[in-house]
């Protein structure tokens, strides 16, 4: 496989990222964890995208304990991107301890916001530095010594929505609904807000070209992260029983799905819910629950990352084989508990597609949009039930966790697939069944649900070697005739799972393979190479196994590249094996450090080694 070096940006500088200016840059706010930073960013990010503005946000922020550093990154973008701006224009240094860091990631001609108490020396000319008194606003605002250092934040609040214009009627809009509407917590820190506003009217001359104006670039759309966008899909879909266990990133998915349930699967009148939210006392109790729930017929699914999906292989081996639906939800972060669980990284494709023991592939959904976070919630588990068999769905903590725009959610356009599931009255007419016989040719067998009145629904699940007869089997015909009609299904798998999305430009020699929380930087990257006028051309997985689609596509192009956020290039590998005739057009451009791609750096490193070749083969 070919692989690219980061190291090739002198080759490229032609290609840059768009001029920052009026609704154009990106703002971070270094703050420390627990200091309440979180109401003062979503509060600025919500104010621009009430203003109309194209808006993203990124909470970068620690795996361990309160009092260390954390940022927080907004980029606006007037042309309507959303990946993450390579270069920092407005620095809001709120962490003494990472300051001259921080200071050092601005941009040449950006600015600097930090208290004025700290009295930090001007060391670099090529930016604008602005101060303000932080701690003094702070106790006059409150008396509760406690309350301080959150409503401290809010002084850069005050000081940006002076110094950027922003309308300070979307600012209190937006602490009502960070608040939802109570107006005691409002008023305490719109009061910090506005007392600020007033100090840096007076006190501070502007001398940076960093403004927002109102746009009408977000009409209709919703800001909201892809765990709430996933558990609302989930909702409608159908799912009557969850069972999981806390991880970062994944925690929040559960929670938005009990409080969407509480509210759309609750009797009003008479009190009685219609699913069961558990939490298990680990990852492996939470997927045995939904197997065994899967097997009665309920739609069960669990949420986790990495190493919960390591504890869960067992069981998913069992559904794989013995043919149980459920479906579990892998919201991928950059490694294990020990190292960077609030990091994302594309990381358990691999592990995942070949989960489970023996010759094993299972089915994933790859969403790449809250659009796509919300069907793929119901969708599922139509694919759950169809083939029988489990279906995970990888999101990551960058779709997971941080706030996107979207467009409001189609409601599901088809009714709830159940499956090959047999009534008694289909028994009655049948006289009988094989359990894992295949009669249609698809490689799916059909089913009974325990409960099915009528003396030949019972069948014995079997984990262990079975024949078409559910009976247990050591011989050596039967076991490659059940492995055989597995791989149909998986074969079959490939014409119901979401096909890619295509774009194909006429003239262009490069074709580009990506999928999830990668496609923004994508759509940005080849936005910048059109520029600089080389053409590419675009598929986005959206589901393992591939397609027709992806052999007509891989076919059609010199190159391929297929961008991924992982060291080891994990979907080249898959798609390699899934096309050996065309393996060598694949070059893997992977890059892993914990952080969301860029489109400048995939611009970068594709027009690299557009010009330099394969730095090596492997």
């Amino acid at each position: 496989m070919s692989t690219t070096s980061v190291q090739r940006g002198s080759l490229v500088t032609d290609v840059q990222e768009s001029p920052a200016g009026v609704n154009n840059f990106c703002l971070v706010a270094a703050t420390v964890n627990g200091s309440g930073s979180q109401t003062a960013n979503s509060c600025l990010l919500r104010a621009f995208f009430k203003m109309g503005i194209p808006v993203s946000g990124k909470n970068i922020f620690p795996s361990n304990i309160q009092g260390l550093p954390t940022w927080f990154e907004i980029r606006l973008s007037d042309e309507g991107f959303t990946a993450r701006r390579a270069s920092t224009e407005i620095m809001v240094a709120m962490n003494r301890a990472t300051l001259a860091e921080d200071i050092t990631r601005v941009a040449p001609g950006g600015m600097v916001i930090l208290p004025a108490e700290w009295k930090h020396p001007e060391e670099r000319g090529d930016i604008t530095y602005y101060t303000i008194p932080v701690q003094p606003f702070a106790k006059e605002a409150t008396d509760d010594v406690k309350m301080r250092p959150y409503v401290a934040n809010m002084v850069y609040v005050g000081a940006l929505t002076e110094l950027l214009n922003i309308e300070i009627e979307a600012i209190e809009e937006a602490l009502l609904h960070h608040f939802k509407g109570k107006r005691k917590p409002v008023d305490l820190n719109f009061g910090v807000v506005k007392a600020a506003i007033a100090y840096t009217r007076q006190n501070i001359t502007k001398r940076d070209p960093f403004r927002v104006q109102r746009a009408n670039k977000t009409e209709g759309k919703l800001l909201l992260n892809g765990n709430e966008a996933g558990a609302l899909g989930a909702v409608f879909g159908g799912f009557t029983v969850a069972a999981w266990y806390p991880i970062t990133p994944s925690t929040s998915l559960v929670d938005a799905l009990t409080e969407f349930a509480r509210e759309l699967r609750v009797d009003q009148q008479a009190g009685t819910r219609s699913y069961a939210i558990v939490q298990a006392e680990d990852e492996i109790a939470a997927i045995g629950m939904i197997v065994g729930a899967g097997w009665a017929g309920a739609r069960a699914m669990t949420s986790t990352s990495g190493p919960g999906i390591s504890l869960m292989t067992e069981y998913a081996g069992l559904a794989n084989f013995a043919e149980i639906p459920c479906v579990i939800w892998d919201i991928q972060r950059m490694g294990p508990s020990t190292g960077l669980p609030t990091r994302v990284s594309q990381g358990d494709v691999l592990k995942v597609y070949y989960l489970g023991h023996g010759d094993t592939k299972q089915i994933v959904l790859l969403p790449g949009s809250m659009a796509e976070c919300f069907e793929f919630g119901w969708r599922a588990f139509d694919l759950a039930e169809r083939l029988q068999t489990p279906v995970f769905v990888l999101s990551d903590l960058d779709l997971g966790m941080n706030l996107w725009m979207t467009e409001p959610f189609d409601y599901p356009n088809q009714p709830m697939d159940r499956g090959k599931v047999l009534s008694a009255e289909d028994l009655e007419r049948l006289g009988g069944f094989k359990r894992y016989a295949d009669v249609d040719g698809d490689g799916i067998p059909y089913r009974t649900l325990p409960g099915t009145d009528h003396p030949l629904a019972a069948y014995f699940t079997r984990g262990s070697g079975h024949n078409a007869e559910a009976q247990y089997t050591e011989r050596t015909d039967e076991w490659e005739a059940n492995l055989t009609r597995l791989h149909r299904k998986h074969e079959h798998a490939r014409t119901l799972v979401p096909p890619p999305l295509v774009d194909e430009v006429a003239g262009a020699e490069i074709g580009l393979i990506a999928y999830g929380s990668t496609d923004p930087a994508i759509v940005e990257a080849r936005a910048m190479l059109a520029k600089r006028g080389v053409k590419t051309s675009y598929l986005r997985l959206r589901a393992l196994p591939t397609t027709a689609e992806f052999q007509a596509f891989i076919a059609a192009y010199p190159r391929v590249f297929v961008i991924e956020n992982n060291f080891e290039g994990q979907m080249a590998r898959i798609l390699m094996a899934d096309a050996p005739a065309h393996a060598s057009k694949i070059t893997s451009v992977s890059h892993c450090d914990g952080m969301p791609l860029t489109g400048l750096w995939i611009a970068h490193a594709i027009l690299g080694t557009a010009i330099l070749g394969t730095a090596s083969g492997a």
